[in-house]
């Protein structure tokens, strides 16, 4: 299968950037990586999953800045760089820090931009796309539209922010509930989403292979945020993919337990292809994109959209 992509170009990558933030007990430390050639470049925050930090996820970062991006991610304080201990007071609220740790990053833009040399003056602030992977789904789903449902059914806070318009969820976790396992739904209240405000553009990315020990349910469990929100959405459904999604995290983890380096390849193309059309940087890539699957001799996965 051949999805065209424009060639690649050199990436600078600044860490830490350092980010005040008060409240939080540490200040907030991002990675930055810019294509080093380009005016109004686009943003994407990224969020990490359970335990990792700035430094995870290069095969999407790398690819998205070299295709154009200014890609921008935060170490979250579940991340085992910081070692919270787990009666940590901040604990139990990690999940409302994660979504504030977003908010920052778009709050200090300037502060983000005067820290990477070169990239003063180049960025496009009308252009904010979010992804996450795993929590860092649910992360990014919150400021898409989706809330957290309390003990008695009720929609939280709507904690959305509407300078992102466009997200991808990559293995995000489904709906709460009955469909938590006992472990989750003692440890994990907050894995309770509704994601009916979810009106934001979005590609939701699953694995038809991830079973998760956090839920009831089979695999189809992470096509929840397509399935139960509203607006206009996509779905791409991996065939085989567990949770690292063939190694998202990184180029060579412990954890991926679905090593391919062409499912990796098929989600930087497609996430880039999505993203460059919902951000109204080009309306071919992504039907080209989507054409491109649907016509392979042996297809990776599928897409639907609504």
């Amino acid at each position: 299968m051949k999805i065209n992509v424009s060639a690649p170009t050199p990436v600078v990558s600044v860490k830490p950037v350092v980010l005040p933030a008060p409240g939080r007990g540490e200040d907030l430390q991002v990675r930055v990586s810019a294509p080093t050639i380009g005016s109004e470049l686009p943003i994407i925050v990224f969020s990490h999953g359970y335990g990792w930090s700035l430094d995870g996820y290069s095969p999407l970062a790398d690819f998205w800045a070299a295709h154009g991006f200014v890609v921008i991610q935060p170490t979250h304080l579940d991340s085992r760089t910081l070692n919270l201990p787990p009666d940590d007071p901040r604990t139990p609220r990690i999940w409302r820090f994660r979504v504030e740790d977003m908010k920052r990053i778009l709050d200090q833009l300037d502060r983000i931009e005067a820290s990477v040399p070169g990239l003063n003056g180049r960025l496009d602030r009308s252009r904010i796309g979010a992804a996450g992977h795993s929590w860092g789904g649910q992360t990014v789903s919150m400021l898409l539209g989706a809330r957290v449902l309390d003990a008695h059914g009720e929609p939280g806070e709507d904690m959305s922010d509407s300078r992102i318009k466009a997200g991808v969820l990559l293995a995000t976790t489904g709906k709460g509930g009955a469909d938590l396992s006992p472990f989750a739904a003692e440890h994990f209240p907050f894995m309770n989403p509704s994601f009916a405000d979810m009106s934001t553009p979005t590609l939701v990315v699953a694995g038809d292979h991830d079973q998760s020990q956090l839920s009831t349910r089979g695999p189809d469990w992470f096509t929840d945020p397509y399935f139960l929100s509203s607006g206009s959405k996509s779905l791409l459904t991996l065939f085989g993919a567990e949770h690292s999604l063939g190694g998202i995290p990184g180029y060579s983890v412990a954890e991926t337990t679905d090593e391919s380096p062409e499912r990796v390849a098929l989600i930087q193309q497609l996430t880039l292809a999505y993203l460059r059309n919902a951000l109204d940087l080009d309306d071919s890539s992504w039907p080209a994109a989507r054409a491109a699957l649907e016509n392979s001799a042996i297809p990776l996965g599928r897409i639907e959209s609504k």
